[in-house]
């Protein structure tokens, strides 16, 4: 095993140090490796009282909880937003994977919303959050293409939340139609696309035009089978095109591919941390 992890490496190594160009994909799994895990301890004393209450039993699932009321449900929210986005400062394993793609032509396209990309010093223009961003809201219906920035609003809810209720008065309504408000999320069939969200969508159109055919690495961070039409199907099938392209992929879980890329393909199942420290030694 530790033979196969030492080529591993070193062939991941060689495959980025010749990069023309490198596109990080950025799933679940890695924050969750980084250490922002939606389950376990970390869960259990952020959310003690809502688990009393609504025997909820993780972050994710909560997310679907139909809660009774718009105060309930924006206390949980602005809970599961402030321990998700606004506490967490740069983790150090988003910070070393700039520094494995730092000069090289990078971009990122990823399905967190956590803003953990940005706030480890990727350039902003350089990361697609293509499922949206916990810092803002938007209309729960999508009646207008604008999001709002939510971080003092989000902070207040918390600071006020009592018997897991946030006060009335705070309950945002949309400032068009009047309705309910939801999480920047793509939860439904709703999802705001607002102007820099297809400004992203173009950037990243272009990187890949413009990769087409170089030296290419896919960088696969933590992608499993939850949205597997977003990152890990389309990396496996520009690797399988692109005769000079390499798919690294770091996944504990489900390293399997394609077997058509097994000679494109260089997978690891360790702690990614590991791995990536491993790369930058």
């Amino acid at each position: 095993m530790k033979k196969a992890f030492e080529t591993g490496i070193q062939q991941a190594k060689n495959a980025i140090e010749n990069a023309e160009y490198i596109l990080l994909g950025g799933g679940a799994g890695l924050s969750a490796a980084a250490g922002i895990e939606y389950g376990g301890k970390r869960f259990k004393e952020n959310f003690a009282s809502f688990i009393e209450k609504y025997r909820l039993t993780d972050m994710y699932s909560s997310g679907f909880y139909p809660f009774p009321t718009q105060e309930e449900r924006w206390a949980y929210w602005a809970k599961h937003i402030l321990i998700n986005r606004f506490e967490p400062g740069a983790t150090k394993l988003y910070r070393d994977l700039l520094r494995l793609v730092n000069g090289k032509n990078y971009f990122v396209m990823t399905t967190n919303v956590d803003s953990q990309f940005e706030k480890s010093g990727f350039a902003f223009d350089k990361v697609f959050e293509v499922q949206g961003n916990y810092g803002f809201l938007q209309c729960s219906t999508g009646c207008h293409n604008k999001v709002y920035y939510n971080e003092s609003l989000v902070k207040e809810m918390v600071e006020k939340t009592v018997g897991c209720k946030i006060p009335s008065e705070l309950v945002p309504t949309c400032p068009v139609c009047g309705g309910n408000m939801d999480p920047h999320l793509r939860i439904n069939q709703y999802f705001v696309q607002d102007e820099k969200w297809y400004e992203w969508n173009q950037s990243y159109n272009t990187f890949l035009k413009e990769s087409g055919g170089k030296k290419l690495v896919f960088l696969e961070l933590g992608v499993g089978f939850n949205t597997p039409g977003i990152i890990r199907y389309p990396f496996e099938q520009m690797t399988y095109h692109n005769k000079n392209a390499t798919l690294i992929r770091l996944n504990k879980e489900n390293p399997e591919g394609a077997k058509e890329n097994i000679d494109k393909t260089i997978a690891f199942t360790e702690d990614m941390q590991e791995v990536v420290s491993a790369i930058m030694e």
